[in-house]
């Protein structure tokens, strides 16, 4: 069963994305922001499949984030979200170790194919 981490500061975009994807068989843990993520991916040694993470958060946005698991969990594959525009200009800068960046709103069945889509395509 693929572990997912899923970071967002918005309780409600977290919840709805955790059981979207749990739909698909896949253990969910959530945070509410970049350095929650940071503190259990580095307590965990990294033992998850896929990072998807929100952009714009408090305290380490999505970015910040995606360098800091991609120095230290170079297998990690990551999933940015965003609503923003700026932000998703911000994320095209990092094609090398991003999947891809979902645009916010996104229907429950977009959110589930792009995970699918990430985790098919992870590094061994």
């Amino acid at each position: 069963m693929p572990r997912v981490l899923i970071a967002d500061d918005e309780e409600s975009m977290r919840k709805l994305v955790a059981r979207a994807i749990a739909m698909d068989g896949h253990e969910t843990v959530t945070a509410q922001d970049g350095a929650e993520a940071l503190d259990i991916l580095t307590r965990e040694d990294g033992a998850f499949d896929l990072l998807l993470t929100d952009i714009q958060m408090p305290v380490m946005d999505g970015i910040a984030l995606a360098l800091a698991a991609a120095r230290d969990f170079p297998n990690l594959t990551v999933l940015l979200m965003t609503g923003f525009a700026d932000q998703r200009e911000r994320a095209s800068n990092l094609n090398a170790i991003v999947h891809d960046v979902i645009t916010k709103p996104f229907a429950v069945a977009d959110i589930r194919t792009a995970v699918a889509d990430a985790l098919a395509t992870r590094k061994e």
